[in-house]
């Protein structure tokens, strides 16, 4: 019985160590909202929690800064409204926001695609919704 407590309790330390970990990765990001007249400061929020729950997959990086500019947004938005995927699903400009973002790649390279020991920059992160109403979804990301 006390080998098994023991047992579990090793599998608890090292799973909340690996959680703990993966959460370090994006969890201390600097975060910069702009002023918005398109989106209110809750429906930025969760796009930038879309996006760090989606960094958690990015390996060997380390999120450094993530923000909103209006300005930069619109005018990526509208690049993906008319050249990108919202030109095939027709999404309004009202539901699509582009977040920008800076991190650290370690020396693996990350997943090998990135240049070792590098910071990324100005890293793109396309968010639509169907509604206004809707949760943003991630429909892009990268220069």
């Amino acid at each position: 019985m006390k080998k098994r407590i023991l047992y579990i309790g090793l599998v608890v330390v090292i799973f909340a160590g690996l959680i703990y970990t993966q959460l370090g990765k994006a969890h201390g990001a600097e975060v910069s909202i702009g002023k918005s007249t398109k989106f209110s400061e809750e429906e930025i929020n969760d796009a930038v929690s879309r996006v760090k729950l989606k960094f958690l997959e990015f390996n060997g990086c380390n999120l450094t800064k993530i923000w909103y500019s209006e300005d930069k947004s619109n005018e990526l938005a509208e690049d993906y409204i008319k050249y990108g995927r919202g030109s095939e699903t027709g999404v309004k400009a009202e539901n699509v926001m582009v977040l920008l973002s800076n991190f650290d790649v370690d020396s693996s390279g990350g997943d090998g695609s990135f240049e070792p020991n590098s910071t990324q920059t100005d890293w793109k992160w396309i968010l639509v919704r169907d509604h206004k109403l809707d949760r943003w979804k991630l429909d892009g990301w990268g220069y």
